[in-house]
């Protein structure tokens, strides 16, 4: 493995954004591999500020199975605290974002400094972290404790079931609930008090935040869920008045046209960005993307996938990833991919083949990219383009119609080469190649966006045999 060449550059930024209590922004490439972490364990470890490290979940196994002892290894101790409440002294306080939320409502966070690594997934994160969740028990709850409305919430119940399974055949089994399928339930409840939780949490949550069912048919239930559309506005000043280093895999180039610095909507007013590239690459990557390809929503797209895919596979002696969230259509390839190569092919696997084909979405490829081997291609199905057909990108979308914005180059299209970025970011490393079977690549006039995201590289005109 190479060694990172930014290490003390990060070391010596960190110590000093902790020491003046400065907001940092920290852009690291994306695909930069793990071992930058020990760059910025070690200015925490000697740093005697209150501090708060906010991880999500996977990382946090990793801090303390893995940087935790290699910090022992050579002599350094970073205490640390875990649990609801705030730490005594200067300890350093580990939390997840949803604690983070918990802990700054409740006003426990003082005025510890925040070191918030994985910038790039904080948006989501934190949407994950204020989720109103609303299960079957939470009716049962609702009912006994407000038994003279029994009959009311009963009815009120029976009507957006009906609503919900009325669409039997949603993508994802998620079911958008507009707000006057909610607005009923929501005059009773402001009637009724006290109220269980987490029934409060929802009914405060009002605008600017969206709600959809997930419908489980083999139960015949559902959950109501509600997200706010902008989570980061939710926590407006959480790091006003305090220090704040923000480090994260995030786009560069063209990805990042129209959009908002990270965590601006926190209140971040970073005295330093600073981005930490990898070094020159000695080849471009190769780029395999055929002219008049078929779009996604033509008939023959799957006949089409699949023949390119088989062509693709064929005398690649390394790992191939095929890409693509659309869920029937992915599985329809992995079943006619399986069908040609047998057991090499897998449906999100984390032990695949060393000359496997793993196919999957790109959600679960992003997470678990880290820990499998480096693909030998990667073959792009469907571009990472946000369907509209998700609950919580159309609210999103509906909100910038709204306001008269271009929507698919203000919202889809960065977030996609975002992704597209951090996907294929192994390949650079790997020598690897990219195939994009996307017929938009070619036939849309944003497709040229994508290219220059994908820079530097450089066209395959055709396949060769074992190339």
């Amino acid at each position: 493995m190479e060694r990172w060449p930014h290490h003390l550059t990060l070391s010596r930024l960190v110590a000093r954004s902790l020491r003046r209590a400065d907001h940092t922004l920290v852009r690291l490439a994306p695909g930069t591999a793990p071992s930058w972490w020990i760059s910025l364990l070690v200015p925490l470890a000697l740093s005697e500020t209150p501090l708060a490290l906010v991880v999500t979940q996977p990382l946090r196994q990793r801090l303390l199975r893995v940087e935790w002892p290699r910090l022992r290894s050579v002599g350094l101790e970073l205490a640390c605290w875990e649990g609801p409440g705030a730490p005594p002294g200067s300890r350093l306080w580990l939390l997840d974002h949803r604690e983070l939320v918990a802990a700054w409502r409740a006003g426990t966070l003082g005025e510890r400094q925040l070191v918030i690594p994985e910038a790039e997934a904080l948006e989501g994160a934190l949407r994950q972290a204020l989720e109103v969740e609303l299960e079957p028990r939470h009716w049962d709850l609702l009912r006994r404790s407000q038994p003279s409305a029994e009959a009311c919430l009963l009815n009120l119940h029976e009507r957006l079931s009906r609503r919900v399974f009325a669409h039997p055949g949603a993508p994802h089994r998620l079911v958008p609930l507009a707000d006057d399928d909610e607005a009923p339930l929501r005059h009773l409840l402001r009637l009724l008090e006290p109220l269980p939780g987490p029934w409060p949490r929802w009914l405060t949550a009002g605008a600017g935040w969206s709600s959809w069912a997930r419908v489980d048919p083999s139960l015949l239930q559902w959950t109501l869920l509600r997200q706010p559309l902008d989570p980061l506005a939710e926590l407006t000043g959480l790091l006003q008045g305090r220090g704040a280093v923000l480090i994260g895999e995030l786009a560069t180039g063209r990805a990042t046209e129209g959009q908002p610095a990270a965590g601006a909507a926190l209140g971040l007013q970073p005295k330093v960005v600073l981005e930490l590239a990898d070094p020159p690459l000695a080849d471009p990557l190769p780029v395999y993307a055929p002219l008049r390809q078929p779009l996604p929503n033509s008939p023959h797209y799957g006949e089409h996938l699949l023949e390119q895919a088989r062509r693709l596979v064929l005398g690649q002696s390394g790992l191939t990833v095929v890409l693509l969230d659309d869920p029937a259509l992915r599985l329809a390839l992995a079943s006619g991919l399986a069908a040609e190569f047998g057991s090499r092919v897998s449906h999100q696997d984390t032990a695949p083949e060393s000359n496997g084909v793993l196919c999957s979405s790109w959600n679960w490829w992003l997470e678990h990219q880290p820990r499998l081997p480096q693909p030998c291609q990667v073959v792009v199905a469907l571009l990472p383009i946000a369907s509209l057909e998700d609950p919580l990108t159309a609210a999103r979308v509906a909100v910038l119609r709204q306001q008269g914005r271009d929507w698919f180059r203000e919202l889809l299209l960065p977030e996609a080469l975002n992704r597209l970025q951090r996907g294929v970011s192994g390949l650079r490393r790997s020598g690897g190649r990219l195939a994009v079977l996307d017929g938009r690549l070619r036939g849309r006039s944003w497709g040229r966006l994508v290219f220059t995201a994908l820079e530097p590289w450089v066209g395959l005109a055709r396949l060769l045999p074992g190339s």
